[in-house]
């Protein structure tokens, strides 16, 4: 296996884009993410989206994408894997590449969201048709499910759940294609709309269009373009039942812990090693489950550590979503794990500006589909 670097990125800012459609917006991201990397091929093309086909009523994404994008006749590829979508295509290409079988790959994320489809109905398509989703649930419900165990359990409390959602919107404030740029305050975050007990709206992602994208190269490549590049150091993925009823435990993603063993041991590193990570903070219980499933903090942990400061840009132990994270910066689904690595890309190569973390050389993105179902972490590293 060759050694395997991401060397551009383009991302459009993520939001309600009326007047864009779903090609649109991913050509704006893939030719920034060329034009940054400097390289004038592709030899092929990977596209996460999770449900064009019911959002805007579009499929055979890879197709459409590469003819608007001016790349025919190269291989282009739509990959899904619900919400690990853009995740699993930055897999894809760094394999790719590092299999030897292309030189520059280009790995894409998006979504469009907002033009009019029932995005409950959309989303809940990533659950156990059977036995979740017909009986009524819906992604708020399974996720406050997980959070009444793990509060039961462990003794996680309202207030820690709301830190999380503070400071992820303090952080979307510096990110300037963030879709929510203004912070709230505890009780704002404790007082917002009821969705699913203890899950309240500013517990929750929104509904997002947006697209991401990123150039793959094996080092060769990189070094010969003469610009910032990073490694991808780990590459690995996961899978866990369906449906929460499957499961061992509900207080904890198997998917995660599991891919996250996988990455570790590929990259010889350990959690203390990492010095910032993405998250999948689809809902504020995710990202403290989350972030004890990938050993930065004991089991139980995790939502005392945010309401301590342990996650923050500023004095933190290992900040945690400094793009503003899912939560404020946005959830195209099929996008979001490309938005992960473009954050990992401008942290390590000290391009991230206000939100910059000092002294970083190694990031971490954790992207997950449904409830934890599907979860692919890549570890990049600073050269």
């Amino acid at each position: 296996m060759r050694d395997v670097a991401v060397v551009g990125t383009g991302m459009t800012k993520f939001g309600e884009l009326w007047g864009q459609s779903i090609r649109d917006i991913f050509v704006e991201a893939a030719q920034q993410a060329i034009a940054d990397s400097g390289v004038d091929y592709i030899d092929s093309l990977y596209v996460g989206s999770m449900s064009p086909g019911l959002f805007v009523n579009q499929e055979h994404l890879g197709a459409v994408m590469a003819d608007y994008l001016g790349v025919n006749p190269i291989p282009a590829t739509r990959v899904e894997s619900a919400c690990a979508s853009g995740g699993v295509a930055f897999r894809q290409a760094f394999l790719e590449v590092a299999s030897g079988a292309s030189d520059i790959v280009l790995a894409g994320g998006v979504e469009k969201m907002t033009d009019g489809a029932d995005v409950t109905d959309v989303l809940a398509a990533a659950a156990d048709q059977e036995y979740e989703v017909y009986h009524g649930i819906t992604f708020p419900g399974l996720y406050a499910m997980i959070a009444k165990a793990h509060m039961h359990q462990y003794g996680t409390t309202r207030e820690q759940l709301a830190a999380v959602a503070v400071k992820n919107h303090r952080n979307g404030v510096k990110n300037p294609n963030a879709q929510f740029r203004s912070e709230v305050s505890l009780a704002q975050v404790m007082s917002s709309t009821m969705v699913a007990d203890p899950l309240r709206l500013l517990d929750c992602s929104p509904v997002s269009d947006g697209a991401a994208a990123v150039i793959v190269a094996s080092l060769d490549v990189a070094r010969k373009l003469n610009k910032n590049f990073v490694k991808v150091v780990a590459s690995a993925q996961a899978s866990d039942t369906i449906a929460l009823h499957g499961r061992e435990s509900i207080t904890t993603f198997k998917a995660v812990v599991e891919a996250s063993k996988k990455a570790y041991k590929i990259a010889n590193l350990r959690p203390a090693d990492i010095n910032l990570v993405e998250v999948h903070d689809c809902f504020t219980i995710a990202e403290i489950v989350v972030s004890e499933d990938l050993g930065f903090f004991e089991k139980g942990k995790g939502g005392e550590a945010a309401k301590q400061g342990l996650t923050a840009i500023e004095g933190g132990r290992i900040p945690i979503n400094t793009s503003g994270g899912l939560k404020a910066k946005g959830h195209p689904v099929g996008a979001t794990g490309i938005a992960q690595i473009i954050e990992l890309y401008e942290q390590l190569t000290s391009q991230a500006g206000p939100r910059q973390v000092k002294n970083v050389r190694r990031g971490m993105a954790q992207n997950m589909g449904g409830s934890g179902a599907s979860c692919v972490i890549h570890i990049l590293e600073a050269q």
